[in-house]
């Protein structure tokens, strides 16, 4: 592989296309700005429409920006096709040559690039064992299993060692336990190379077990930029609390502050929580609480009514009323808990450092 990593910069992108029925144009993508550094593994992630994947074919040359500049390291580059650029794409349909066997559709760029045989093969041979293909060159692409199919495409992707690696929903074609297997193993790719990626998906669990830093885009524009941990438990606004991971909302009044925590009145009842939002005394507050940070108990913070009950093995799933909204409840490791059923009443217990004003 080629020891340069390069980042990716995007200066105040935008796209523009025409609704095909009423003619009107729209932005798909609206001044965007990012810095995406070299070696990271950045995951674009929204709803469908959000502009994620609009983004990344800007990048790869496959749609040109109608505003601003694209940079790959210090090069501009919105006027490069793509096979001129420092990118490689691995796509969600694979896109293998089917009468080429295994060998011949990862050397197929190389071969492009006039390298001698003798370099084809070592740069081949390396690259199929990285992604533990080796001895499997002979086989033809419709004989390998989906994974299998995905970790050619993905070699053929990396034999060029481009300096950055673009991932369209890679994985969507496979099934539960593959995808999983399969997103592990890229991951452990990437680090070992030590490339630059930029990946798109719908799939949360894959953007949060892949990513160093996860990119949140909403109506052609970005929600919020972090690590896995930073989105999931410090969420900017309500759409990326909702969109990663479950979410409950609860209606608060601001009564007070205790230094970064707002003193809050929930239910008649009253609770210091923290306050990211910096709400001040008197404000409605929107509280955020996930499922898995809330329990089920005789004694707590909130009086509840139990709605339903669920047993999922390894948690026990509640939806319960409490001060008129519907919370949901993923109380882990059931076996020696009680377990309260549909119309019983109870409390919420939680840890209040576990609650947030959004």
């Amino acid at each position: 592989m080629s020891n340069e990593k390069k980042g990716v910069r995007l200066e105040h992108i935008s796209k523009i296309y025409q609704d095909p029925k009423t003619r009107k144009e729209f932005y798909a993508v609206k001044d965007t700005n990012l810095e995406i550094e070299p070696g990271t593994f950045v995951t674009l992630m929204g709803p469908s429409g959000c502009g994620k994947t609009t983004t990344l074919r800007m990048i790869a040359g496959f749609e040109s920006p109608d505003e601003g500049e694209i940079y790959l390291g210090e090069e501009p580059i919105n006027a490069l096709p793509p096979n001129k650029r420092d990118t490689a794409m691995v796509f969600q349909s694979y896109a293998l040559l089917p009468h080429y066997n295994v060998f011949d559709n990862v050397a197929y760029g190389l071969k492009l690039r006039k390298l001698s045989k003798v370099e084809i093969r070592a740069k081949v041979e390396n690259i199929l064992k990285l992604v533990q293909l080796e001895g499997m060159e002979e086989r033809m692409t419709n004989q390998l299993s989906g994974g299998q199919q995905q970790r050619v495409a993905l070699a053929r992707a990396l034999v060029m060692e481009p300096g950055v690696l673009l991932f369209d929903e890679p994985l969507s074609n496979l099934d539960a336990k593959l995808r999983v297997e399969m997103r592990t193993e890229i991951r452990r790719i990437q680090q070992k190379v030590g490339i630059t990626a930029i990946y798109v998906t719908h799939d949360q669990s894959e953007a949060m077990s892949l990513s160093d830093k996860i990119i949140i885009m909403s109506n052609g524009k970005v929600e919020q930029i972090g690590t896995p941990r930073e989105i999931y438990y410090h969420p900017k606004s309500r759409f990326v609390a909702d969109f990663i991971g479950e979410a409950n909302f609860l209606k608060a009044k601001v009564i007070g502050k205790e230094g970064s925590k707002a003193v809050i009145r929930i239910d008649g009842r009253e609770m210091a929580v923290n306050n990211y939002a910096d709400a001040k005394q008197g404000d409605e507050a929107s509280l955020v609480l996930r499922p898995e940070a809330v329990t089920l108990a005789e004694s707590g913070q909130l009086p509840c009514k139990v709605t339903l009950s669920t047993f999922m093995g390894s948690y026990q799933y509640y939806q319960a009323e409490a001060g008129g909204t519907t919370v949901q409840i993923t109380d882990y490791n059931p076996v020696n808990k009680r377990i309260f059923e549909a119309e019983q009443k109870a409390y919420l217990q939680f840890d209040p450092d576990g609650v947030y004003i959004l």
